[in-house]
């Protein structure tokens, strides 16, 4: 009769079986619900200006607008986050999550009022693509939050900030392909997202300030008064005049950094997020007999 040998003894043996691009969030129903809220509603925050008819007396009000829309963006984000923490951020998702966003929080003062050269741009785009949408908005608002206690930037303008950063990080989460591209064809499709989405971000965040200029400079400020084509007009001239640079220098950052570094970073945030098993069962199988 044969006996086991040494090496079959081990009365329990635990095996993780994972998808080796598990998400750190998923997505559910309520979550999903919770980010259109917050998505709606930062939308109406930034877009109020074209929203609101000539007539109105809003504009009356317009210098308490950032700081309503601030504190209910707030209550928002916090929301959303909860929801989604609840849908199942775990304790090695929170762990990757501090880590992650402490790195961003980190690289976002470099460079800082040298055109626009923000490398923390291109983690959240890696970052986003590797761990999901619902994780993705989580760690760009966090990072966004970590950074302007870092820098001292914390104002009216922060919660906006916050909001736009979760659009461009969950945005990186929604790229096709997730599961089967790779190479260079995924770099590049990085590459021409971050080009982009940096432009978007600096537009976004021009729309959260560019109503408050006042009479500063009249040709380009918010006419509240004027309709919609006037101000868009308007609105477009603000930005070549005062950000095309600055968007420029951010979105060739992120291409360059993505082409770059960007096969080392996505190799070792997927090997991260193996070795995680976010979503992996463990089992435990007997001895063989």
């Amino acid at each position: 009769m044969s006996t086991p040998d040494a090496g079959t003894s081990t009365p329990v043996k635990a095996q993780v079986r994972g998808d080796a691009q598990a998400r750190a969030v998923r997505l559910g129903p309520r979550s999903t619900a919770a980010l259109a809220l917050v998505s709606a509603v930062g939308a109406a925050a930034f877009t109020w200006p074209f929203l609101a008819p000539p007539a109105s007396q809003l504009s009356a009000h317009a210098q308490d607008a950032p700081w309503l829309f601030a504190g209910l963006l707030v209550l928002l984000v916090a929301v959303v986050t909860a929801t989604i923490s609840e849908s199942g951020l775990g304790p090695k998702a929170v762990a990757m999550l501090g880590v992650l966003a402490a790195a961003g929080a980190a690289l976002r003062p470099i460079g800082a009022g040298t055109a626009g050269l923000e490398p923390m741009f291109f983690l959240m785009v890696l970052s986003g693509r590797v761990l999901g949408p619902g994780f993705g908005y989580v760690l760009g608002s966090v990072t966004m939050f970590a950074s302007a206690l870092l820098t001292g930037g914390v104002g009216p303008w922060m919660p906006f900030q916050m909001v736009a950063m979760g659009w461009f990080t969950m945005g990186a989460g929604l790229l096709p392909g997730p599961d089967r591209l790779r190479g260079r064809a995924e770099l590049l499709l990085l590459a021409v997202y971050g080009f982009l989405a940096a432009f978007a971000y600096g537009t976004v965040m021009n729309l959260a300030g560019w109503p408050f200029m006042g009479t500063l400079a009249s040709s380009i400020a918010f006419d509240p008064h004027a309709g919609v084509p006037a101000n868009l007009a308007r609105f477009l001239a603000y930005c070549l005049a005062t950000s095309l640079g600055w968007d420029l220098g951010r979105a060739v950052v992120t291409v360059v950094l993505t082409l770059v570094v960007g096969p080392a970073v996505l190799r070792a945030l997927r090997r991260a997020t193996r070795r995680a098993a976010f979503e992996a069962p463990v089992t435990f199988d007997g001895p063989e007999a």
